[in-house]
């Protein structure tokens, strides 16, 4: 029997807002949520309809125990989005911080993804 890997932060609900910005380390920031999502660590969600005050996104950000927002760089799109419509953000990564130079190639490659995504495991399991 494998052993499940999961995320330190106490709660299974878990919220995952990635920027999913233009360059390199913003679809980085979105494969690493959906793998992420895969692992049951927490469940994907739509930064950008948070931005828009949908409503059915807005309550199920409110009903997420934690909040983890993925950002690529230090502009920290997702973390100000979720701040600006009035969201505590429990955990933020941000990929830039992670080794990764921000590049305007918008295609990360397998392993790279295989490499951030071992990064932020161990970051979320050290919480």
């Amino acid at each position: 029997m494998t052993e499940e890997t999961k995320c330190s932060c106490g709660s299974a609900n878990v919220a995952l807002f990635p920027c999913a910005g233009a360059a390199n380390v913003g679809q980085l920031s979105n494969k690493i949520a959906i793998e992420l999502e895969k692992q049951g660590i927490g469940n994907l969600m739509c930064t950008a309809g948070i931005g828009a005050r949908a409503p059915g996104l807005m309550k199920s950000a409110e009903a997420s125990d934690r909040i983890l927002t993925i950002d690529g760089c230090s502009v920290n799109c997702a973390t100000k989005t979720m701040e600006l419509a009035g969201f505590k953000v429990d955990r933020q990564i941000i990929i830039s911080e992670l080794g990764v130079k921000k590049t305007k190639d918008r295609d990360p490659k397998g392993e790279e993804v295989t490499e951030i995504l071992e990064k932020v495991m161990e970051i979320l399991q050290s919480e």
